[in-house]
């Protein structure tokens, strides 16, 4: 046994840094494609992302130098929107109260109480949140479906297929085959924003990268995107949460 041997440390999936007193769980990935160390957060949390070639004790440094960056950052996370009953949650931008029916089966409904909008939603507690998100993913493709339909007539190109997706840092996505995958967390905003998001994808099926001949693509079938982005920019962390 070479007793001078020492094997290279294991990269793990996770690590943990204490930010004023509390233990934050970082996810650790290793991108193919990046040329160096990264600390990112988006709304599921710290990432830190290492190269292909990249040493733990780099990263581990890195994240160290970070720490303040990251401090003040994650000070400013939105919370997460509580599915619970009584909650708020915005449906097309605007806030309904979840209240439960006391109803075993059912579908969720759109209603007014007392001039308040409100999503009633059936079943047992447990399961009311599971209910509520199954729902407001088919309201999201249905919506989208439409959308897309729109912008693929006016951009003369073939949709093959739209999928719903639990995505965690893209709102979409579309493959050169036509088919187009989208978050459905687009339905809790403004309608002016999913129908940008649609907009923004089906050009993708014109030009498959994000030159100026792509954001003249999303320009032409949708002349006042810049709204929707901005929106987007401006509210879309609060949106993954």
């Amino acid at each position: 046994m070479n007793l001078f041997f020492r094997p290279k440390p294991k990269i793990p999936t996770s690590t943990i840094i204490e930010i004023d007193g509390v233990a934050v769980s970082v996810t650790v990935k290793v991108n193919a494609r990046s040329k160096s160390y990264r600390l990112s957060l988006p709304a599921t949390g710290p990432v830190l992302t290492l190269p292909p070639h990249g040493k733990w004790a780099e990263a581990e440094a890195f994240l160290s130098r970070h720490h303040n960056w990251l401090a003040a950052r994650i000070k400013r996370v939105p919370e997460a929107t509580s599915f619970a009953e009584g909650s708020l949650v915005p449906l097309r931008g605007v806030d309904h109260r979840v209240v439960a029916t006391g109803r075993v089966r059912g579908r969720v409904e759109v209603a007014e109480i007392d001039g308040e909008k409100v999503l009633l939603v059936p079943g047992d507690a447990a399961h009311q949140a599971r209910r509520l998100t199954d729902w407001l993913k088919d309201e999201a493709l249905a919506d989208l479906e439409a959308c897309s339909a729109i912008h693929a007539e006016r951009l003369g190109v073939t949709i093959k297929a739209i999928r719903m997706r639990e995505q965690k840092s893209r709102w979409g996505s579309c493959s050169s085959s036509g088919n187009i995958n989208y978050n459905w967390r687009l339905i809790l905003a403004p309608s002016f924003v999913l129908d940008y998001v649609a907009a923004h994808e089906v050009a993708h099926l014109v030009e498959m990268n994000h030159s100026a001949a792509f954001w003249a693509t999303v320009k032409r079938t949708m002349p006042d995107m810049d709204r929707g982005r901005a929106w987007l920019k401006a509210h879309g962390r609060q949106l993954m949460a």
